[in-house]
């Protein structure tokens, strides 16, 4: 596989979830939620170089937090005004001979190194990955005061991590801001190149609300469970 290295970006303030810290800090099954975001691709691909961009006024913080729990090696740096001036910070504090960068939401820790590794191999044949999930409910589309039904079968739901070229990925972050780039995918089309659909997992939940801490707790135990019961036994 070729040489990958990983962008997390943990800007956020948290505050729909509520409490004292962004929810990056918060802990999930024991461990702060980054910790196990960067974890996850510290076992899914050995050896990547993973950057990790905080706001300047969370470094610190995040630092003495990390050495409180056996935390993967990563590096830090600050991040940006928008999720795009992070990427772009994250990009250059990456070393230069990486061939593949996946970029990640700090606050999504239950991805699979399965779905980490797809979407490394689909993303080297290919030049991106990007996974998605089929919506499980309707949706319907409003001006404000007339709406009408979306065909469900066309829409996706995106997540992360998503993958790209280097080149390609560095190339279409020297663009200018703009308010639609709402993510990766987002900036590297605007660049001119398509992106690529991927499969990926209902149980890679990005945490937003109190509600999702919930959930999370019980996809966790679940997944331990699973593992425990898998264990040879005398």
């Amino acid at each position: 596989m070729e040489r990958s290295g990983v962008i997390i970006v943990a800007g956020g303030a948290g505050r729909r979830c509520g409490g004292r810290l962004p929810k990056q800090f918060a802990l999930l099954g024991g461990m702060p939620v980054l910790a196990r975001t960067v974890g996850n691709f510290a076992r899914a691909l050995p050896g990547a170089p993973i950057v990790v961009v905080l706001p300047a006024e969370h470094i610190d913080f995040w630092n003495n937090l990390r050495a409180r729990f056996d935390t993967a090696p990563h590096t830090v740096t600050d991040g940006g005004a928008e999720r795009f001036h992070s990427v772009r910070n994250g990009l250059a504090a990456l070393p230069d001979d990486v061939r593949l960068i996946a970029v990640q939401d700090g606050v999504r820790p239950l991805g699979s190194a399965k779905l980490i590794r797809r979407l490394a191999a689909e993303a080297a044949a290919h030049g991106s990955a990007i996974p998605v999930v089929e919506p499980a409910d309707s949706y319907r589309e409003t001006d404000g005061e007339h709406s009408h039904t979306l065909d469900r079968s066309r829409l996706r739901i995106v997540q992360t991590p998503q993958f790209f070229d280097a080149e390609v990925l560095r190339a279409a972050y020297r663009a200018d801001y703009r308010p639609e780039f709402t993510d990766d995918a987002s900036v590297v089309e605007h660049a001119g190149h398509a992106v690529r659909l991927c499969e990926g997992e209902r149980q890679n939940l990005k945490i937003t609300t109190p509600e999702d801490f919930a959930v999370a707790e019980a996809l966790l135990a679940a997944r331990e469970e699973n593992a425990y019961e898998d264990l040879p036994t005398e």
